[in-house]
């Protein structure tokens, strides 16, 4: 196993401020969730705290991007985050108060950040550490991000490159960063993905001792670089951005279906985040404004099944702090918690239009899961012995808790619902 591999045995559970907030989160709005994670979540696994994109942009307000906007930077090339948002990090403290607060809490701390190097700093010319070299010298400026402006790619065939990405490691690591964002790297639709700065990301955030788990967008990531990404970082996105809408969660099967094989320990497909509870605050993405998730209920239960058989990383993307009751059930189902964390080979065994069947196994139990896709109800026949190595016991469906007889049953499924099974190795305990 590699290195990178060691720091995520597991997939990565948190919060990401983007579908709440878009680029404009603040640092009370920040602890506030983290404060929520340590006291109802923690214990589910739930640990990651991460701010997204923009943090670095005063006049941030909402998920839309300002062109060209003044950021925040320091002599050296690189971002800082603007004060008026996160005012923790003045003379020159950056992420590091905020860092300190989150892991107090017994969480980590992570943030995002655009591949490359700000054009403000080329424009400029400033300079970058370790290095004699200037921003000029290492831009790649016909490599732009198609949907924002901060940044130009970074030559990595230049001389300081490598001293630049290091600076930015070096920096993170002392904010006390747990988790990087990448973002414009998994996958460009005009330039593909950029494989040669994901390949020094990952030489420098291995040189610098720092235990920091990288994860790459946006999606869709390319088949065809699966092996590179297993032995370069720890995530990587399946598709753009997700919202809670139904077509994209339909769509999701058929991605979940194709990289299932490449899901294993320290290394994670990403689904990206889950648009669950209350989204949208400010902002404008996804087609909608401030409000609460346009997933029904059994949606949200068959996207939370399929995330955490496919074991992607659960990132919540709601204001945690006004949580209901039944999402912050559904967030720590014991049945999804263990598979998710302790699942052994999971896998689509059956679809039949939109009839989809996935199984899987820890060490003790095994689970299948019946997905309805269709957009009326369906009465699904099924022999529970075509599925699961334990054929004597009955078997318990884990949302209603209802016992069901072994043998070929009937059962019905509400439309974009899911039926998940349960059974034990051994002898069910019910």
């Amino acid at each position: 196993m590699q290195k990178h591999q060691l720091i995520a045995p597991t997939p990565p559970k948190g919060w990401n401020s983007w579908d709440c907030y878009g680029a404009s989160v603040t640092e009370e709005e920040v602890k506030g969730n983290a404060k929520y994670i340590s006291e109802h979540l923690k214990d589910s696994g739930y640990e990651y705290v991460v701010v997204d994109i923009q943090w670095y942009e005063s006049t941030a307000n909402s998920s839309l991007y300002h062109p060209f906007a003044d950021l925040e930077m320091d002599e050296y090339s690189r971002l800082m985050p603007a004060t008026n948002r996160f005012p923790s990090a003045k003379e020159k403290r950056g992420f590091k108060p905020l860092s300190d607060y989150v892991h107090s809490l017994g969480l980590k701390f992570g943030i995002h950040y655009m591949r490359g190097i700000p054009r403000q700093a080329v424009h400029k010319n400033t300079a970058l550490k370790g290095t004699s070299k200037r921003a000029r010298d290492i831009a790649k400026q016909n490599s732009i991000c198609p949907w924002n402006t901060d940044m130009y790619g970074v030559d990595v065939s230049k001389e300081g490159a490598k001293e630049y990405y290091r600076s930015l490691i070096d920096q993170f690591g002392e904010w006390g960063v747990d988790f990087l964002k990448v973002d414009d790297i998994a996958d460009s639709k005009l330039y593909g993905a950029h494989l040669d700065e994901i390949a020094l990301l990952r030489e420098v955030i291995d040189d610098s001792g720092y235990d920091i788990v990288l994860s790459l967008s946006p999606g869709p990531t390319s088949l065809e670089n699966v092996t590179f990404m297993q032995n370069h970082a720890n995530m990587w996105r399946l598709t753009d951005d997700y919202w809670d809408n139904w077509n994209q969660l339909y769509d999701m099967f058929e991605r979940c279906n194709q990289w299932s094989p490449f899901a294993k320990e320290g290394v994670w497909p990403d689904c990206d985040m889950l648009p669950l509870g209350h989204i949208g605050i400010r902002s404008v993405d996804g087609g909608g404004s401030d409000r609460y998730t346009r997933f029904s209920k059994e949606e949200q239960k068959t996207m939370m099944t399929l995330w955490s058989l496919f074991r992607s990383p659960l990132f919540y993307g709601g204001e945690l702090t006004d949580m209901d009751e039944w999402t912050l059930n559904l967030l720590k189902h014991e049945d999804l918690i263990d598979f998710h964390s302790r699942g052994i080979n999971p896998v689509q065994v059956l679809r039949e239009k939109d009839i989809v069947i996935w199984h899987t196994q820890t060490d003790t139990d095994e689970w299948i899961a019946v997905f309805n896709l269709n957009d009326t109800l369906v009465n699904v026949r099924i022999d529970f012995n075509d599925f699961f190595s334990n054929k004597t016991n009955d078997y318990m469906e884990c949302f209603s808790k209802e016992i069901v007889r072994k043998g070929n049953i009937s059962i019905k499924i509400n439309p974009h619902g899911v039926k998940l099974y349960k059974v034990s190795k051994g002898v069910l305990d019910l």
